[in-house]
């Protein structure tokens, strides 16, 4: 099991950038949640297989069509077991 925090730069916010993170990670299987923070860029928590959080992170590298990507960053952590599915906070 894996679990990474991603904070996302560029043009995230009012692009549906949050709900279609939701989307995309549910679909990979992945437990987590995203938000948005007061600097503008978007925070990720995901936690799953290896694979599947990386192939959130490369999502999120382009992420919705209206969205511009500048920079994704990366920390891994520990686990959250008490996160039972994928929500917008």
């Amino acid at each position: 099991m894996a679990c990474s925090r991603f904070y996302i730069s560029g043009r995230v916010q009012g692009v549906f950038f949050r709900v279609s993170t939701r989307d995309y990670a549910r679909a990979l299987g992945l437990a987590g949640q995203v938000s948005n923070l007061a600097d503008g860029r978007v925070k990720v928590l995901a936690c799953g297989t290896t694979q599947a959080v990386q192939a959130l992170q490369d999502w999120l590298w382009q992420g919705p069509p209206r969205a511009r990507v500048t920079d994704v960053e990366r920390e891994d952590c520990a686990h959250a077991p008490d996160l039972k599915s994928f929500e917008i906070t």
